[in-house]
């Protein structure tokens, strides 16, 4: 640790809401974390362009589930309330040459707060959620909640045996003028070698 850290965490201003962080997933000492995952966690832009960027290989988004069903209950981060039509959506980030999966993916995007090009393109285009809305031109921001070391005790195992069950991770809204449209969380792998190493 360099000898004027003091301490200092960057992400201090970054994380909207850092203390509503989920009651199972633990803190993270940013020490233990290569630049690379660092970066991962503060990214507000598209995070498949910047691992293509950084590990010079295209990413392919793997969709493993997809569907529109309706909110259980109230949900405070999509300002949305019981009953309300949603899209569950999980995907995984595979580099197409090393078949590798950087992120695990889960969303959920509000029907009704869509346009209908946005729509069509969860359906029919292989991309990720960053690269549909900007293609889009929907004028949109992201604003990151929390993060946090998450072990999941139930992944199911077509997806855990290429990620195992621990991961870094983070969760982030998109919003279009001040109405969320989205929840995201992504989940790094913590016993990838590539996280390990820091690519």
């Amino acid at each position: 640790m360099p000898a004027n850290s003091g301490g200092f965490d960057p992400f201090a201003d970054l994380m909207a809401v850092q203390e509503a962080m989920p009651a199972h997933w633990q803190p993270v000492n940013l020490w233990t974390l290569s630049p690379f995952q660092r970066a991962l966690v503060s990214i507000d832009g598209t995070v498949t362009k910047f691992i293509e960027a950084y590990m010079l290989e295209p990413i392919e988004i793997v969709r493993l589930h997809q569907r529109e069903q309706q909110l259980q209950r109230e949900h405070l981060w999509l300002a949305a309330s019981a009953g309300t039509s949603v899209i569950a959506r999980q995907v995984l980030l595979r580099g197409r040459y090393s078949a590798t999966i950087y992120a695990y993916a889960v969303s959920l995007l509000l029907v009704d707060r869509l346009p209908a090009d946005v729509l069509r393109g969860l359906d029919v285009d292989p991309s990720g959620i960053g690269r549909i809305l900007l293609n889009s031109q929907l004028e949109n921001r992201r604003e990151i909640l929390w993060y946090g070391r998450e072990t999941i005790a139930d992944l199911p195992e077509s997806i855990e045996i290429h990620t195992g069950n621990r991961f870094i991770s983070r969760t982030y809204r998109i919003l279009v003028g001040n109405r969320p449209i989205m929840l995201i969380n992504e989940k790094f792998p913590i016993d990838s070698p590539v996280w390990q190493e820091g690519g």
